[in-house]
């Protein structure tokens, strides 16, 4: 069968690009330990505010973990709790957020938080706030007709 050279040369390129796929796909899964979230956690959505840590939402020290602080945001048709709250410049925060009712989304404006809050699952992000300001939270899934209020603010003070 007689192919020509420029079959050849696209051939080649196909191949190595799936190769270098192929490469760069497997040394972030088992080199690097990058993994889609596991969704292990999960809680009963009916049950959200009598479940701790989601009993009492807001920013807690920790002691004993590889982060400073855990902040908790429990989110809800069209707010999310607390509606603000303020955290140590530099300080290691664990972002722990779940919903009682449809899926919404956590971003923070500004970082590289970015997380989709499902009823029954619980959702976490480890971060550093190491510039000071306001960083507003959206919700950045449509969850109905007050989707476009709902908001809330962390403060990152000194």
């Amino acid at each position: 069968m007689h192919m020509h050279k420029f079959e050849k040369v696209w051939l080649i390129f196909g191949v190595a690009a799936l190769l270098v796929f192929l490469t760069v796909l497997g040394v972030s899964a088992f080199y690097l330990g990058n993994q889609p979230p596991s969704c292990l956690a999960t809680i009963d959505p009916e049950k959200v505010d009598t479940t701790a840590p989601f009993n009492e939402p807001g920013l807690k020290k920790v002691e004993g973990k590889d982060w400073d602080y855990e902040l908790v945001f429990v989110a809800q048709a069209f707010a999310y709790t607390p509606g603000e709250v303020e955290v140590p410049l530099g300080a290691k925060v664990k972002v722990i957020a779940t919903t009682k009712d449809v899926i919404h989304g956590f971003e923070v404006a500004g970082t590289n938080i970015n997380m989709m809050v499902e009823p029954g699952y619980i959702s976490e992000h480890v971060t550093v706030f190491d510039k000071p300001g306001e960083y507003l939270i959206l919700c950045n899934e449509y969850c109905g007709t007050g989707h476009h209020m709902m908001t809330s603010k962390i403060k990152v003070v000194e």
